[in-house]
């Protein structure tokens, strides 16, 4: 194959630029190749100070995560030949750039310290069994690679940066929550800290995950619909206050 693409990467680096601009390089394209590849074309042989994180080049670390043509993508599972003869790379948008094409996504990891971790419930007896329904329906979210594709994506996170945890963090509090072991209810946490009301289900989320999770459909409506029953619903609050006064549980 002797096909050239030109390949339109954003240059910018925090410490020494005012702002920002797209660079074009000339990279000839070989049978199979991924954007990643021509990335690295770029940087082994035209220009070593272009910044790129990547990690296992099999969309498994989700390291390399950026914006293809302006849409959150992967740049190890993107392959050149499904776009045009021009390609234009840049870091995602949602979070703050270190170099380049590499973003500072630090922020994610402060917010899953925040989410009320598993807590087993009291006088199961052994050996616990679990049905393969309820495996199945927590073993999905558990896929997720943390690319943050889906954080990048969400116009709800640009706009409120502090108010809402996002659609990976919704995955990882539905895991818990759809563990049949799990004894928390984290409802009072999505409604205050994780700011849950603020999405409003355009599906963007999900339709930029690379392990197609059902983020939207499988965990946050149903999220939604929980912290809906807790707080909203006279039926549910008035059940809870009777439980709490015959000395139940919250």
């Amino acid at each position: 194959m002797t096909k050239e693409i030109t390949l339109s990467i954003y240059r910018f680096d925090p410490s020494r630029d005012k702002e920002g601009k797209f660079q074009d390089f000339k990279v000839p394209v070989t049978e199979g190749m991924v954007v990643l590849d021509a990335v690295h074309y770029v940087e082994n042989n035209l220009d070593p100070t272009v910044a790129v994180r990547w990690n296992c080049k099999a969309a498994r670390c989700g390291s390399c995560a950026a914006e293809i043509d302006n849409k959150p993508s992967l740049l190890c599972k993107t392959r050149v030949d499904s776009l045009g003869d021009t390609i234009k790379v840049s870091p995602m948008k949602a979070f703050p750039i270190v170099k380049d094409l590499v973003t500072d996504v630090s922020s994610n990891w402060e917010i899953a310290r925040k989410i009320p971790p598993f807590k087993q419930k009291q006088g199961l007896e052994r050996p616990w069994k679990i049905s393969a329904l309820d495996v199945s329906r927590s073993r999905e979210f558990r896929n997720c690679i943390e690319c943050f594709l889906c954080q990048d994506v969400c116009h709800v996170i640009r706009e409120h940066r502090s108010d809402y945890i996002g659609p990976r963090f919704m995955v990882k509090t539905a895991s818990l929550d759809f563990h049949p072991l799990d004894d928390v209810d984290r409802t009072k946490f999505l409604h205050t800290e994780g700011g849950v009301g603020l999405c409003n289900i355009t599906k963007c989320c999900q339709s930029v995950c690379p392990e197609h999770i059902a983020i939207t459909d499988n965990a946050i409506i149903q999220e939604k619909e929980a912290v809906v029953d807790s707080y909203y619903d006279p039926v549910t609050i008035l059940y809870k206050k009777l439980k709490k006064g015959l000395g139940g549980k919250k």
